[in-house]
């Protein structure tokens, strides 16, 4: 890429380039090959796992609708598409969070609970496979920092999200 002298874009060196491209094949390779064993073993995607790791993460196995689709970077359309999926499986219920201003929540169901403990060992097989053995121990605890820098400047309300119950505390589900 050329340069003009009047430019003050700070334009990435060389060597930032060559990381920047690791980062970008990181991200485009990664969720993919994750994608693909989910789909293979467990019948469902990264996406629809994720959202039943969050729900699973939190008291009584539900969030608002809002806060998931924060949570998973998803606009509200991706996500009430993907839990239409996860409904008629069996794996999630929608409705009413009244600790959380009767908004509409989503909720893991025994059947979700039960096909995140069938998918997770394959998951965490292949998460081992291509990234914690890979790195090794400390890699993956300077990965997993950067990775967590960069959020934060990213989408600072993901980390709040990730490290607080928030407003799904004392969900019932019931109106």
């Amino acid at each position: 890429m050329s340069q003009r002298v009047e430019d003050a874009t700070p334009w990435l060196s060389d060597a930032q380039i060559d990381d920047w491209k690791a980062v970008v094949a990181l991200l485009t390779t990664l969720p993919a090959a994750l994608d693909a064993q989910l789909k293979r073993d467990s019948g469902m995607n990264l996406y629809e796992y994720n959202v039943l790791v969050a729900l699973s993460d939190r008291p009584h196995g539900e969030l608002p609708m809002s806060d998931l689709a924060r949570m998973t970077q998803s606009s509200p359309s991706r996500l009430s598409h993907a839990i239409g999926r996860l409904e008629q499986a069996g794996w999630v219920t929608r409705g009413s969070c009244v600790a959380a201003g009767k908004r509409t929540s989503a909720r893991l169901t025994a059947g979700g609970e039960e096909q995140l403990r069938r998918a997770a060992p394959g998951h965490v097989r292949e998460v081992r496979r291509l990234v914690v053995d890979a790195l090794g121990p400390e890699r993956m605890s300077a990965l997993g920092d950067a990775a967590l820098t960069v959020v934060r400047q990213a989408a600072p309300d993901v980390v709040d999200l990730l490290a607080a119950c928030g407003p799904a505390d004392g969900c019932t589900g019931d109106d």
